[in-house]
């Protein structure tokens, strides 16, 4: 066997392990970019569901409140005022500490996503 042969060979060989490794890299993407999609779609649905169930309690357990309110005192206006105030209020100090709900949720989705 000639030189020129066993450098071909060798060639041949390194081309193959080459070709497999693309392969198998392209196959490990492909997964991981499934499981992340994955994840994201299964987040953002749940996020959907409990977040539309926790509003609607929400919105239920303000009414109850804005018409106890106002049975006691004697004015259902004055107690939907008062509710409606206190959301305005939380409202706020959400919009205030909003970098900080940020930065809790950019956290839990950097562990979640880069495991």
């Amino acid at each position: 066997m000639s030189l020129s042969e066993s450098i071909g060979k060798t060639n041949a060989k390194a081309s193959e392990i080459g070709e497999k490794y693309l392969k198998t890299s392209y196959d490990y993407y492909k997964l991981k970019i499934f499981q992340q999609l994955s994840i994201s779609i299964s987040m953002v649905f749940k996020a959907i569901i409990i977040g539309g169930l926790l509003l609607m309690g929400l919105c239920f357990l303000g009414i109850a409140l804005a018409f106890s309110i106002g049975k006691a005192m004697d004015s259902y206006m004055l107690g939907f005022v008062i509710v409606g105030g206190v959301f305005i209020l939380l409202s706020v100090i959400a919009l205030i500490t909003r970098k900080h709900i940020n930065n809790i949720t950019v956290k839990a989705l950097s562990e979640k996503f880069f495991d």
